[in-house]
């Protein structure tokens, strides 16, 4: 689709103009249209072709000039504009900006000073000592600047699940349409739900798999064959993303969806106890004495072997549970942690509830950031106050909540007053700053904040960001013996760009009967679907129903010993 190909432009745009103090009007209105290209369902080439220029206009939240510049881009594969301001300071924003730490103007800096255009030229000024000596950075950011670099280089590889489940499900939606096949599965590990994948694995079930084979790159346009053979083969996307599909007939089609998906060591053990029953497993089928006994439905591989059907995400080693109830999409019942346009979202606080009505959630809670938070434009005391009014006068027939997410300050101290957080439905507390200090004193940082009677919920708990930011210091057990002792419950950010807690310390927390959340962090009302990655993640961290307190209709939150009835 080209919207997201237009909105990357927009994003771009806006980093280069946020270099200037001037123009932050501007850099908002980009970076506001990015955003809406990317939640558009409809591609705005279609509608472009439909309705012409009326059609761009019309768009919510795009604005007449900025549809003008998607019309050329539709027409010309290129906006000039862009080209000027790439012209003008031809720096590689998109990879710098993955380093953390820097931002428009210490890009800028660092440009005009240095001549720094990508992650080569800085690793290579911060080597030889010359970014110590600019204004503002010193000899402590250029040694962050080179520890970030060498974390960027781990994942650079890796291709995040925020990024392949949509394009994956583009391509799995394609493949469908083709002739002969009947079914179409996601494979490997992004159908085990990993956070990131180095390629993606689809599985076609045809039947005329040689055939199918040969069609697969004529329906998906421009991409590029790696590898071909009779019933495979491996392409590369314009995103550089890789794609390995393998094709079999349908009588096959369960054995090799469970063999595709993996994990190998899973694979292995099953095999294991086939070997011990006389069995032999393959992608072919299940076989007993030359016969085989299942391979049509991939539930026929695990009845056999004398086991529950296992889901996907818990494939990843040799434990085999078969027994356990996993959350499910279906079993949340409202999203707790969504910002509006009061505070760096995008929507009224009216149409967030009316997206979570059509998710048929009993409830939404809006936590909007708080003051510290300078630029997200938090809100303070009288803000809270004001914004309370609001919703009380929102009649929808959906609960809506009234929160905010309050910065833990480096001391553990909340950024607004005892008497304002009395007043709100709930609290979530969130480290914003200081991301680099030491493991003791980040531990009690959040501990002090766990300890606060009025905070429900600690958000995104080790301030990961995927690609970009690794988790802070903390010691985890200390902070799970606190919640467990204060009922304070723990969060699972579904945003894809964080997806905190991770599935090892969702196991762990479920483990000391933590509670937890599941919180898409919206900013827009269709991110309120982010959910999805969400629900994932605590599913490959073994969390079930009761485990989550926002499956449940009747929220537990400590701020008293009242249930908040939603």
């Amino acid at each position: 689709m080209k919207n997201q190909e237009i909105s990357l432009i927009f994003k771009e745009i806006a980093d280069f103009l946020s270099m200037d103090d001037r123009e932050s009007f501007r850099v908002y209105a980009y970076r506001k249209a990015a955003l809406i290209l990317d939640s558009l369902e409809e591609d705005v080439e279609s509608l472009y072709q439909r309705e012409g220029i009326k059609g761009l206009i019309n768009l919510p939240g795009i604005g007449r000039s900025l549809s003008f510049l998607i019309k050329e881009y539709l027409d010309q594969g290129k906006i000039r504009y862009h080209q000027e301001l790439k012209k003008k300071t031809p720096v590689d924003l998109e990879s710098l900006f993955k380093v953390e730490g820097l931002g428009a103007r210490t890009v800028k800096t660092l440009y005009q000073e240095l001549g720094v255009k990508n992650i080569k030229d800085l690793e290579k000024n911060a080597r030889q000592g010359k970014i110590r000596s600019l204004f503002g950075f010193g000899l402590k950011k250029e040694q962050k600047i080179l520890e970030n670099i060498e974390f960027l280089s781990k994942t650079q590889n890796r291709i995040f699940i925020g990024q392949a489940l949509p394009e994956a499900r583009r391509i799995k939606k394609l493949i469908e349409s083709l002739k002969g096949v009947e079914k179409v599965s996601l494979a490997g590990s992004l159908r085990r739900g990993k956070e990131s994948i180095k390629d993606i694995d689809i599985l076609v079930s045809s039947l005329n798999p040689s055939e199918t084979a040969l069609k697969i790159p004529l329906i998906l346009g421009k991409v590029k064959i790696i590898n071909q053979g009779e019933t495979k083969i491996s392409i590369k996307t314009n995103q550089n993303y890789q794609v390995d599909f393998r094709i079999v007939k349908p009588e096959s089609y369960g054995s090799a969806l469970q063999y595709f998906t993996g994990s190998k060591e899973h694979n292995i053990y099953l095999r294991r106890i086939a070997i011990k029953k006389k069995m032999k497993i393959n992608e072919y089928g299940i076989f007993k004495k030359q016969k085989k006994i299942g391979g049509y439905k991939e539930e026929e591989i695990y009845h056999a072997l004398g086991l529950n059907f296992i889901p996907p995400e818990l494939r990843e080693n040799d434990e085999l549970n078969d027994k356990i109830n996993l959350i499910e999409i279906k079993d949340i019942k409202g999203d707790l942690h969504c910002h509006s346009n009061w505070s760096g979202g995008e929507n009224t606080i009216k149409e967030m509830a009316l997206k979570a009505i059509s998710l048929n959630y009993s409830y939404i809670g809006i936590a909007d950031h708080t003051k510290n938070l300078v630029i997200e434009r938090g809100l303070d005391e009288k803000d809270l106050i004001k914004q309370r009014k609001e919703i009380d006068g929102i009649k929808l027939g959906i609960k809506i909540l009234h929160g905010c997410e309050a910065n833990i300050l480096k001391d553990g101290s909340l950024d607004i007053d005892k008497e304002t957080l009395s007043k709100l439905d709930f609290v979530i507390a969130g480290v914003h700053s200081f991301f680099k200090m030491n493991k003791k004193e980040m531990t009690q940082r959040i501990i002090k904040a766990i300890e606060n009677p009025l905070v429900d919920i600690i958000a995104h708990p080790t301030g990961r960001i995927l690609g970009r930011r690794d988790e802070y210091q903390i010691d985890f057990n200390a902070v799970l013996k606190k919640a467990q002792e204060t009922n304070t419950v723990l969060e699972i950010n579904a945003s894809p760009q964080r997806l905190d807690l991770n599935d090892v310390k969702i196991r762990r927390a479920k483990e000391m009967k933590v509670k937890m959340v599941i919180n898409s962090d919206s900013h827009h009302q269709d991110q309120l679907d982010l959910m999805e990655y969400g629900v994932t993640q605590a599913r490959r961290g073994s969390a079930e129903k009761k485990d989550i307190v926002n499956a449940s209709k009747i929220l537990q939150l400590k701020r008293n010993s009242d249930k908040i009835k939603a």
